[in-house]
Formats: structure tokens, sequence, C-alpha cells
């Protein structure tokens, strides 16, 4: 079968909700012919999709690797770099022990995943969260302010910023 064939076999079965088929056809195309970089861009969308992060980085590099020239490879990349920097720091901020090697360091992670996609309110959040858990509350509120800029009609975010403003005056007494 041609890798074209493939490809097509796979948004039949994105169609149908067989996703992981999908994926198995994806590979396939690619296996046929590996510098296609359309295909891999696809492909990493499909894993990304199936919350298969590590693949669909995977095959996003290897998309931009092959075409530099198209800026939804480079998005795409980014935008999959913030989610793996977002997920590490939610791990390090669930982590009791992480804390006492370096405090910072999901802030540090958080504000690479805002300045790799400013448009991912998830970053964000967790930023806003880890900056109140380094009683900087300020900080929290101003980043959550942002994050409402884009997302204005989010009851969540409006909750959010009461208990931030509750934990500033609280830190303030």
């Amino acid at each position: 079968m041609d890798h074209n064939d493939y490809v097509k076999a796979a948004y039949r079965s994105i169609l149908r909700s067989d996703f992981a088929e999908a994926i198995t056809l994806f590979e396939a195309a690619i296996a046929a012919s590996p510098d296609d970089a359309e295909v891999r861009y696809r492909c990493s969308i499909t894993y990304a999709r199936s919350g298969m992060l590590d693949k669909a980085l995977e095959h996003a590099i290897a998309a931009r690797r092959l075409d530099g020239t198209k800026p939804d490879y480079q998005l795409h990349l980014q935008h999959l770099q913030a989610l793996k920097l977002v997920q590490e720091a939610k791990r390090l901020l669930e982590d009791e022990a992480a804390d006492s090697v370096n405090p910072y360091h999901p802030i540090t992670l958080l504000k690479e995943a805002v300045s790799l996609d400013p448009l991912y309110g998830d970053a964000y959040v967790w930023l806003a969260i880890a900056h109140s858990r380094m009683n900087e509350h300020l900080q929290a509120i101003a980043v959550l302010k942002e994050v409402m800029s884009l997302h204005p009609d989010d009851s969540g975010l409006r909750l959010l910023m009461k208990d931030l403003q509750k934990s500033l005056q609280q830190y303030i007494q």
C-alpha cells in the first residue's frame, strides 16, 4: 500500500474514533515514507490526542527536522513541549520531597511553558498556583489576571482568583 493510502485509512479510523488503529496506520505510512514531514506531524497530533505525549513529541521533532519551514510544525512542537513542562512541574508540586531540592524549579518550568505556548491556559494556572505556594501571592494574582484575559468567561478562574486574593489577605495579616 502507498503511504497516502495508509493516511486515508488513518483518517477513516479517526472518523470512527478508533485512534489506536489510526496510530497504527500513521506508523505504517511513516514506515512507507519516513521522510514525509506532514505524515509525522499528523501522527504526532493523533498521539497527542491519545495522551501519548512522548511519542507525540518524537514525531513532532521529526516533522520539524524534516521541514523547518512550516510554522504549524513549530507551533505544535512548542505546545507539546509546554505540555511536557507543565506535567513535570505538576509532578514536582505534588511531590513533597521535591520542595527540599529546589522549590522554585516548578516556577522555572512553568515560565518556560508559558513562553513556549503563550495561549496554553493551564500553564498560567499552574504558574499562579506555584507562586502562591511560595507565598508570592502578588505574582500569582498577576499571572492569573493574564490567563483570565485569555479566558474571560471561565468561572473556575474567577474562583481561583478569589482564593488567591483571600490567601494574600491572610498572608498580609
